[in-house]
């Protein structure tokens, strides 16, 4: 009588959060870098950007602000990365994902809504603060600006501004219908940032009634306590109002991205 064989297969490993969201953000990275367009956005205009404000504040008068070149134009050029390196590039990216039925077939598989959104995310995040270390390192060199007194104020600023913008993106998608859009959409938060923010101008040179509006823009807290961390200036009355501002935008973004975010195409 002949033994009968049997044939197993290896049951398949099984996977973790990390590692899916892991395994995304690996896709969406390499996809990232065949779009020129966003690559250019992403990358080079952050680094061009401050150069143009350098050369604004030669007439502002910043003594009276407390500033100077250096510790206004580093903050500025944190905001910048957050609004073009991570928020403006993630919407083209989320939107372009959903026409093209991306994210509808990544809910089919073992990956949870919030592990695609946080994968998808974790490029422009992670491109956004590798390009906030060497922008401040650059500062530093070229603007002769110190060490930050309270570096703690900066990092929690940075922490805040890099989920704050992925979840502005994701909000800023949900109401965006195509990938030509999606090159508009984001455009009046990011000209309202620069504007009112602290990037271009301090708030201090602006009239109370504005400035008061002003500090309650998305960016603002953001630009505040990393502006703070470097000139060591900020009350602790001062950085929990800027805290608590920033945690407010972020709340309201998930609460707008678990309203009416889509997953499938816009008609």
């Amino acid at each position: 009588m002949s033994a009968t064989h049997v044939t197993t297969r290896p049951a398949p490993a099984a996977t973790t959060p990390l590692s899916r969201m892991t395994a995304l953000a690996r896709a969406e990275l390499t996809l990232l870098g065949r779009t020129k367009g966003a690559l250019v956005a992403a990358l080079f205009v952050p680094l061009v950007l401050p150069v143009t404000t350098a050369q604004a504040t030669k007439e502002m008068d910043l003594a009276k602000a407390g500033l100077d070149t250096g510790t206004l134009i580093l903050p500025a050029s944190f905001g910048f990365s957050l609004l073009f390196a991570v928020y403006s590039v993630l919407v083209g990216s989320l939107v372009v994902r959903r026409e093209e039925l991306v994210l509808k077939r990544l809910r089919t598989g073992e990956l949870r809504d919030i592990e695609i959104l946080a994968g998808s995310a974790l490029p422009s995040v992670l491109t956004g603060l590798v390009q906030c270390l060497l922008l401040a390192a650059g500062c530093s060199v070229l603007l002769d600006v110190s060490a930050p007194s309270a570096p703690h104020l900066a990092v929690v600023g940075l922490l805040l501004g890099l989920v704050m913008c992925a979840a502005l993106a994701a909000a800023t998608a949900s109401f965006t219908r195509t990938g030509e859009s999606a090159q508009v959409t984001p455009m009046p938060l990011m000209l309202v940032s620069m504007m009112g923010s602290g990037m271009l101008f301090p708030l201090e040179l602006l009239p109370d009634r504005v400035a008061s509006v002003c500090e309650l823009l998305p960016l603002t807290p953001v630009v505040t306590l990393v502006r703070g961390g470097w000139t060591g200036d900020l009350s602790a009355y001062e950085a929990l109002g800027a805290v608590a501002t920033a945690v407010a935008w972020i709340v309201i973004a998930v609460f707008a991205v678990r309203r009416w975010f889509r997953w499938e195409p816009r008609r």
